[in-house]
């Protein structure tokens, strides 16, 4: 079987890279037809037998109970699926030329997946069967067509670890609500506007009064950012380091952003009054400060690639012309 698939790899790799049926020959239909066996059972120990915490909500079923974790904070989860099969829909092409041969190698990573799932259902820990499933994912190409192509891979996989609701990041919240008013009193002030902070609240001089709610942390825009900014990492930067600094800058981003969305509730209030701030501003301005976002992410960008040697020979040319002698 393993060797009627290696030998259909020159023709499915060809309808790989071009996406054409017309394409496909007899090995390749028997490639698609193993791998669609490989989807059922898949289907079976994931959706059948995949979660044993709420049946009575979710049934058996790991992908319903995803689905009902992905809400408020956690909506985004919803597209990040979507998000890892455009990065293979990307990478298509090198996909389709990279060469391919069994590696037993890959057993490893597809066994220690089947092993957590199978604790996560004994421990009735759903989220320990999705960790398993993308190792799962993971190690079958691994397995079947070698490290070549499962380094490929690598990203598309890991991107899903994102899409797992974990419950103790909510404990962030508190955190990050203090952090932000703190930060907000401190900018507020600096900016001539005065401002008392008692724990999450903001007292303004003009008598106006605001309470960073829970929903108002940061949290939802931290995770959401974080996702964003790992996809464009791994787009747009050539090297390892880079991928991981930008990603990780993705936190301060995010963080920054809630703060100048809190300034901005206070300075608006204060020049045209509290019943806009807190309406319709406080409504619609995350659309803005989502656009502050991706203005510092591009920053980021620029810095991380910008050839630094130059730049400074030509400031030094600007600001610090030679004096004639």
């Amino acid at each position: 079987m393993v060797e009627g698939m290696q030998k259909s790899d020159s023709s499915f790799g060809k309808w790989l890279g071009g996406f054409r049926w017309s394409g496909l020959g007899r090995g390749a239909w028997t490639e698609l037809a193993f791998w669609a066996v490989v989807c059922g059972e898949l289907f079976f120990l994931f959706h059948l037998h995949g979660n044993s915490q709420e049946v009575a909500t979710c049934r058996n079923s790991l992908f319903l109970w995803l689905k009902s974790r992905w809400v408020n904070d956690f909506a985004y989860c919803m597209f990040l699926p979507l998000a890892s099969l455009l990065a293979l829909w990307m990478q298509r092409k090198k996909l389709a030329a990279a060469p391919k041969r069994v590696d037993w190698l890959g057993a490893l990573p597809l066994l220690a997946g089947l092993l957590l799932h199978w604790v996560g259902v004994l421990a009735q820990q759903p989220r320990i069967s999705a960790a398993g499933l993308i190792g799962v994912l993971w190690g079958l190409p691994f397995l079947m067509y070698g490290w070549e192509v499962a380094k490929l891979t690598i990203f598309p996989c890991a991107y899903l670890v994102l899409a797992i609701p974990l419950n103790f990041i909510d404990s962030m919240t508190s955190p990050l609500r203090i952090f932000a008013t703190k930060m907000a009193a401190w900018t507020l002030n600096g900016i001539g506007i005065a401002v008392e902070r008692v724990g999450s609240g903001l007292y303004a001089a003009d008598g106006n009064s605001f309470n960073v709610a829970p929903e108002c942390s940061g949290l939802r825009s931290l995770l959401a950012m974080t996702a964003l900014i790992a996809f464009y990492a791994w787009y747009s930067q050539k090297t390892q380091w880079k991928k991981w600094a930008l990603f990780l800058l993705s936190i301060p981003v995010a963080i920054v952003a809630n703060v100048c969305r809190i300034v901005l509730v206070v300075v608006v209030a204060r020049f045209w009054g509290q019943e806009l701030a807190m309406g319709l501003w406080h409504d619609y301005s995350g659309y803005p400060i989502f656009l502050i976002s991706i203005a510092l992410v591009l920053l980021l960008d620029r810095a991380l690639n910008m050839d630094w040697a130059s730049t400074w020979t030509k400031a030094k040319n600007i600001f610090l012309p030679r004096v004639s002698s």
